[in-house]
């Protein structure tokens, strides 16, 4: 299947979570609306954000806690507040975190969710379009409340740990619990039905401006979501409902001691037999809420690494075999023409494979050049080393250090090539040289993190790769990040210079 043509262009990668915002963590309201503007005014053509799903486990958008649904903290509380649902003071009251340039997860946690509460007691759930969403969302939504709800009640346990009859799903026990909790159920249904709403807002603003939104799906979910509670048989699971093996990645650029990701690994015979319905459930619900998806770890498609559950190490695992044409095939024929990246960032010993899947799927893949500057000029992430231009060429991604954090601490000579090639003589020219050289580049698309934009250091990295704990929490102050008349002239120049 053909996908649409893609524009030559540049974005900007900066996940929602990260936006300005007096109430804890970015959200879709104000300050999204005006990321657009600026998009548009730096004369970009793409948004990318990290995924959006509800997040468990590390904080990770990469361990989401459903495949399908929404992050109820990007919610704008201000939209609510218009809309008559939320009284000003009510937002005020509560505790949103004390550091405005990282989020406070904890605190998210205790206050999002009872502020959400008061907004859907003044709700009227009998409204049609909020029926009609539900409705049109039924194949996914009315599990996740139910799963959400049930969690909620058992302190936010792992399902696993639930009684037998929920964790097991036993039909009669889960009957009776959907007629005693109804309202707490809907509950649920009225948060995604919210989130929907201001992000299909915020995408048709964010189109009208000529601004198309690329989407970041995860490969994986996390252990304790809704999608392996209740499709355990499509997830390679033990009698004793912990995972037999979770994903990992052995040592790599990202990371020299490999990394243990921990999310279950799919059961993909299962998942063939039934023509994988899940990801194509799951496909349409991406096709609706992006412009261009993202396909986080491509490589797991054609081979995925693994090791034993409850092993802190990536070196006792093994390789299990993906399923490889089969699902593109499944993906393109629910996307029905909206184009796929794929993060086909490997080891060597996969990248035969991987490469010859991707030109068989008509994706794009990925360039990082992060990984370029080894003294090497045969270097495949070198720009003068392209060999298609259907690619979409980064400088880094939320898994690498910011321009500035990975220059600092190397030397002149250590950077004799990079300063060589990029034709500069010192660190400071660094970041703009790259940004430079990445838009000259024969890339379809263009994208830069904002972190690198605004020159920042490690300080402002989303993803240290390997860690727990203190990850994803980095977000971009009010007014001491904005962009100066001359950098922002800057970006529209060579926008132009290079037909961005």
């Amino acid at each position: 299947m053909e996908a649409r043509e893609i524009l030559r262009g540049s974005g900007i990668l900066l996940s929602i979570s990260s936006l300005p915002s007096p109430y804890g963590i970015g959200t879709l309201g104000k300050e999204a609306y005006s990321f657009v503007d600026l998009l548009s005014d730096l004369k970009q053509k793409y948004w990318q954000v990290l995924p959006v799903g509800p997040t468990i486990f590390g904080d990770s958008p990469y361990q989401p806690l459903s495949g399908f649904a929404g992050n109820i903290y990007f919610i704008d509380l201000d939209k609510l507040a218009d809309e008559g649902l939320l009284k000003k003071k009510e937002i005020l009251g509560y505790n949103w975190g004390a550091d405005e340039s990282e989020i406070d997860y904890a605190a998210l946690h205790q206050s999002r969710y009872k502020i959400l509460q008061k907004a859907f007691e003044r709700f009227d759930t009998n409204a049609q379009d909020f029926q009609d969403f539900v409705k049109k969302q039924s194949g996914w939504i009315e599990q996740y409340a139910l799963f959400m709800t049930l969690k909620t009640d058992n302190l936010d346990k792992n399902w696993s740990e639930w009684s037998n009859e929920y964790r097991d799903l036993q039909t009669v026990a889960l009957e009776n619990y959907q007629k005693k909790n109804y309202n707490k159920i809907t509950f649920w249904e009225f948060c995604q039905y919210k989130f929907f709403e201001q992000w299909n807002d915020l995408k048709d603003y964010a189109n009208s401006k000529g601004i198309y939104i690329i989407g970041d799906i995860s490969f994986y979910v996390g252990y304790d979501s809704v999608d392996v509670w209740a499709d355990r048989q499509l997830f390679m699971m033990s009698a004793n409902d912990t995972p037999e093996y979770v994903a990992a990645a052995g040592p790599d650029k990202y990371s020299e001691s490999g990394q243990v990701w921990g999310n279950p690994m799919y059961d993909w015979d299962a998942m063939k037999d039934d023509d994988f319905s899940w990801w194509r459930r799951r496909m349409r619900v991406s096709r609706e809420l992006f412009d261009i998806v993202r396909i986080d770890h491509f490589a797991g498609i054609v081979k995925a690494y693994a090791v034993p559950y409850g092993q802190d190490g990536s070196l006792s695992g093994k390789w299990f075999k993906g399923p490889g044409r089969r699902l593109v095939n499944a993906i393109n024929e629910e996307l029905d023409g909206v184009n796929v990246i794929a993060d086909d960032y490997t080891s060597a010993s996969l990248l035969p494979g991987v490469k010859k899947l991707l030109a068989k799927s008509g994706w794009m893949g990925t360039k990082v050049m992060m990984f370029a500057f080894d003294g090497d000029p045969t270097n495949e992430y070198l720009p003068h080393n392209y060999t298609d231009s259907h690619v979409v060429a980064y400088i880094g991604t939320h898994d690498n250090e910011t321009i500035v954090g990975s220059f600092s601490d190397k030397t002149d000579y250590e950077l004799a090539y990079l300063y060589e090639y990029l034709n500069i003589e010192n660190k400071s020219q660094v970041p703009n040289a790259l940004i430079r050289e990445l838009y000259h580049s024969t890339a379809e698309l263009a994208i830069v993190q904002m972190q690198d934009i605004l020159e920042l250091g490690n300080e402002a990295r989303m993803n240290y790769p390997s860690t727990v704990g203190h990850n994803w929490r980095w977000r971009m102050t009010s007014k001491p990040h904005r962009l100066d008349d001359e950098k922002r002239a800057w970006f529209r120049n060579i926008a132009v210079v290079y037909r961005r």
